[in-house]
């Protein structure tokens, strides 16, 4: 390890670090606009100037590998007087419209120019204009603040794989842009906001909206897919203004998909904010008292085998938990959290979990995806599986539908034939796997979305027992889920007991009468028009496709609204927290149950959210760890049998719109006119 002297202060730094690097961690705080900690090195700005002694000029600190026996100066008046010039250079061009940028009081810029540049530009030259760039319904840009760090290149090549930004030009002439003008097609694109030093690139449903000072920060959890990024959420009074994420290195590190950004304009719209009850065939308002007594006619003295429930892709642990506490009280066991039907086990935790870990994708050699596109699935994950891939010797195939995911793979069949073959270790990736000393799968939720999905999880697990991916450290069988309540669902065990219906047992069971009283938990995917005259009560925060055909409906809270428990994909247990207040009579899901419960005569026994999720844990032990992940035990699961032959799908067909809230988002309806209708091939020149 290389010894080197930092304003008079000997520190020993790991090899490989640059100067920047080293002088961060010896204490030395050295401006920068163009490095970032996991793009590559550009040396575009030399903000990072510093003397290096026996260097016949400064040195870019951000380019400069450290060496031993060097001695480095950060704050002399000649490193002074550098960073004052080069700030002079940034500024000669730039518009300075702070009073109406959106990235004002967030500006590297605006930070950097009061702590080290001059208080004064000598330039009284006309600046230089630059025509802005179309980049799609969610980038605004103002080209002319551009100080061609070139961030947003370098991220939209190596993080998210879509090199379709680049310089022309060359000086003063030098314009980044995306060639012939298109939309982005990225589903990562909203971080290049973040990126961007400057606010050249700024967020356009956003624009002159607020002000930073403006906003209430709360940090939470995002719910719009399984992998529980951690965001913060920015209100301003009773709506959220934006989502940001959050650094967590274990799970998203510093970035979050576009769903998961911009889709927050659709918790304002459409939404269920008192209750209502169906007469004379028509939904009229209703007080609390009016829905719960009529719910409590319905099952009054009715048994238990004719109630039923299903719980949606953005329900909380605890709405769970007091809902199958009030299931068991009327002495139901049909209820389930899987709408999409997938025979997942829940007494084996290792046969729904993402096992590997996300952070652990990084240690494995080799990678099978098994009917997933993870590109639209979870983009997120899908950047740590290229970060792992661009690292070199990363072989990866896929079994299912053709796809560009952003790194290069074999794509080795179409659906269970391939797999089957796979795990009688036939095909020339058998070989690879073979070979492999952490080989790793990853199973889609359109693989197990099927008639079929008991057998396609038998096979997954045989492949994983053939090819050596569970062994003493490491477990590479995953579950690539798409619902945020998914693995807390099957933690908690909400799924059907014994001799109990899961859903599809509970839609063919409402459809033929068998079932008279549903329950639906924000489960706006399952299909309940054929219930007939089934009496479904919808629970939930937007009026979507589970709300038009209820006969009472109770709104509950979106997760920005609550305080409440999430498990992602991999098992971490993790908690939102409350940013806004529910907005007119809903009430956070979890005391409308216990609300009901006493109306229909079935008291449930906790009073507040402590006794509640004490409970949890005295049902499984793992609601007591947030933010940790522990390992499951390996164990038989799936049932060997038939598979249909029919290719593997992914189980996203839009990946702007898949649930109640971004359905209800403009941004998100422009969204999927622009990128998901072909339109992302349009240029400026088009009509």
């Amino acid at each position: 390890m290389p010894k080197l002297t930092i304003d008079g202060q000997e520190i020993e730094v790991e090899a490989g670090l640059t100067v920047l690097q080293a002088c961060e961690q010896a204490g030395a705080e050295v401006p920068r606009f163009c490095f970032h900690e996991r793009l590559s090195i550009a040396g575009n700005c030399r903000m990072c100037l510093v003397e290096m002694e026996r260097a016949p000029k400064p040195v870019a600190s951000c380019a400069m590998p450290v060496g031993e026996g060097m001695v480095i100066t950060t704050n002399s008046p000649a490193v002074q007087k550098m960073r004052k010039g080069v700030m002079e250079f940034l500024l000669i061009n730039h518009p300075l419209d702070c009073p109406i940028c959106d990235q004002g009081g967030e500006c590297d810029l605006q930070d950097q120019a009061v702590a080290f540049g001059a208080d004064r530009s000598r330039y009284e030259e006309n600046k230089r204009a630059v025509k802005d760039k179309y980049m799609g319904p969610l980038i605004s840009t103002i080209m002319t603040r551009c100080i061609h760090c070139t961030r947003c290149v370098r991220f939209a090549q190596e993080i998210a794989g879509v090199p379709e930004l680049g310089a022309t030009g060359r000086g003063e002439h030098t314009e980044v842009g995306t060639y012939v003008e298109k939309a982005l097609t990225s589903e990562l694109s909203g971080n290049l906001i973040d990126l961007c030093p400057v606010g050249a690139l700024t967020s356009a449903p956003y624009a002159y909206h607020a002000r930073s000072w403006e906003l209430k920060k709360t940090e939470s959890i995002d719910v719009m897919d399984a992998l529980g990024a951690a965001i913060r959420v920015d209100s301003r009074g009773p709506e959220v203004m934006r989502i940001m994420p959050r650094l967590n290195e274990d799970v998203n590190e510093e970035w979050i998909s576009d769903k998961s950004r911009f889709a927050c304009d659709g918790l304002m719209k459409r939404r269920l904010d008192r209750p209502y009850v169906r007469l004379d065939g028509k939904l009229q308002e209703a007080s609390w008292q009016d829905a719960f007594n009529a719910i409590a006619a319905q099952v009054s003295g009715k048994a238990g085998s004719k109630i039923a429930a299903i719980a949606g892709d953005q329900v909380d642990v605890e709405t769970m938990a007091a809902m199958k506490d009030l299931m068991a009280a009327f002495g139901s066991t049909n209820m389930d959290c899987r709408q999409d039907g997938a025979a997942l086990d829940a007494s084996n935790r290792a046969s729904y979990l993402f096992n590997t870990t996300v952070a652990g994708i990084e240690q494995a050699d080799a990678c099978l995806i098994i009917g997933s596109n993870p590109r639209i699935e979870s983009p997120v994950l899908n950047a740590r599986i290229r970060k792992r891939y661009v690292a070199g010797s990363f072989p990866i195939g896929v079994i299912g539908e053709q796809a560009d995911l952003t790194y290069a793979h074999t794509n080795l069949g179409a659906g269970a034939e391939t797999l089957s073959d796979l795990a009688d270790g036939k095909g020339a990736f058998a070989e690879v796997l073979n070979n492999a000393e952490r080989p790793m799968l990853i199973l889609g939720a359109g693989a197990l979305a099927r008639s079929d999905s008991a057998a396609i999880l038998a096979l997954a697990h045989a492949v994983a027992d053939k090819y050596g991916m569970v062994t003493g450290d490491w477990n590479g069988f995953n579950v690539l889920h798409t619902a945020a309540s998914r693995v807390g669902g099957m933690d908690i065990g909400f799924v059907a007991g014994e001799g109990g219906l899961n859903t599809a047992g509970i839609l063919a069971g409402a459809a033929s009468g068998a079932i008279e009283t549903l329950f639906l938990l924000g489960a706006d995917e399952v299909d309940v028009s054929k219930a007939g005259k089934t009496f479904v009560i919808y629970q939930g925060h937007h009026g979507d496709r589970g709300a038009h055909n209820a006969d009472v409906i109770l709104p509950g809270a979106a997760y920005t609204e609550k305080s409440a428990t999430y498990v992602n994909l991999e098992g971490r247990v993790q908690q939102t927290t409350q940013a806004i207040f529910p907005p007119g009579d809903a009430r956070e899901d979890w005391t409308i149950i216990r609300a009901l419960s006493d109306v229909v005569g079935k008291t449930l026994p906790y009073n507040n959210i402590e006794d509640l999720r004490a409970r949890m844990i005295a049902g499984n032990a793992v609601f007591g760890d947030l933010n940790t992940v522990s390992a499951a035990s390996w164990g038989a699961f799936g049932t060997s049998g038939a598979t249909d032959a029919a290719p593997f799908t992914s189980g996203v067909d839009n990946f702007f719109m898949t649930d109640p809230i971004s359905r209800a988002s403009e941004t998100m309806a422009k969204c999927t006119e622009t990128l998901s209708n072909g339109a992302e091939g349009k240029t400026g020149t088009d009509g």
